[in-house]
């Protein structure tokens, strides 16, 4: 926890490969003249934020840009096709191991940088397995507490952290707003990836009784925080550019990247229109 007080925080959820809108939202942001006082991170945002958090104002949005860029024009998400055959076939918990996000994060940030020595207060969440709950990591080492974030369930392996083991943290809250108004942020910035900017309907298929249960529970937790917020507390959820259908089978394809350049100014031009409004 940070002692210092907060006013302004960024909280950015978690949505794989849309996170890319999020780097078009902090650029918007930056030009606007808002700067965080706390960046909160679930997943992809926890990794977007700390970038920022790291290199602050217009270098580290220029740097999560170029960052997004060289992803999206390699393989590091896509894994050998043969590594995820024998995953499956020999019954592994993970279709890849998280070796190349690690070593990324590790040329980001150096690998024995602590959340502690960031130049913005920044905390990811994870959750944890044996206890079945939500953790935030606002302490140690970075790069593992953003793996843990990150380690999506059957994509990649748990991560240990301190004899506890952690899946990624959008089980347990993908946007996490809740934490901002526990600190006592007064006004909170949202940067989400467009799934709450599509409606439900009753699944038709199988495969989208899943989907649509576990928006469900994420919309829920949102929608009620957003329903109860206390007097003087200012929330801001950015438009993404990017709305997403729950059965949208785009999101299935997760390794694709090449929508990352149109998700950028996605996120940035509907940014830009918010604020400009507000």
């Amino acid at each position: 926890m940070t002692d210092q007080k907060i006013d302004t925080a960024f909280v950015l959820g978690g949505g794989g490969k849309w996170g890319a809108v999020e780097v078009g939202m902090l650029k918007a942001l930056d030009e606007g003249g808002i700067a965080p006082d706390l960046i909160l991170g679930t997943s992809i945002g926890a990794f977007n934020g700390s970038v920022v958090a790291h290199q602050p104002g217009r270098a580290g949005v220029d740097r999560l840009g170029a960052l997004w860029e060289d992803i999206a024009s390699s393989d590091l998400m896509r894994g050998s096709f043969f590594e995820r055959v024998r995953s499956v076939a020999t019954f592994q918990p993970a279709m890849q191991d998280s070796g190349g996000l690690r070593s990324l994060l590790e040329d980001i940030h150096g690998p024995d940088l602590r959340i502690e020595d960031l130049l913005i207060p920044f905390q990811c969440v994870a959750a944890s397995i044996e206890r079945a709950a939500e953790h935030w990591f606002d302490r140690g080492p970075l790069v593992e507490a953003i793996l843990a974030s990150s380690a999506i369930p059957a994509l990649f392996p748990p991560v240990e952290v301190g004899g506890e083991h952690f899946y990624d943290g959008g089980l347990v809250n993908s946007v996490p707003l809740t934490r901002a108004v526990e600190m006592g942020a007064s006004r909170v910035f949202v940067l989400q990836v467009g799934r709450f900017e599509s409606d439900l309907r009753p699944p038709r298929r199988l495969h989208e009784a899943a989907l649509i249960s576990f928006e469900i529970a994420r919309r829920h937790r949102f929608t009620t925080i957003m329903a109860n917020l206390p007097e003087g507390v200012e929330v801001h959820v950015l438009p993404s550019g990017n709305a997403i259908p729950f059965d949208d089978r785009r999101q299935l394809r997760w390794s694709e990247l090449g929508e990352t350049g149109a998700l950028v100014l996605a996120g940035y031009q509907s940014s830009v229109d918010y604020l400009e409004a507000i």
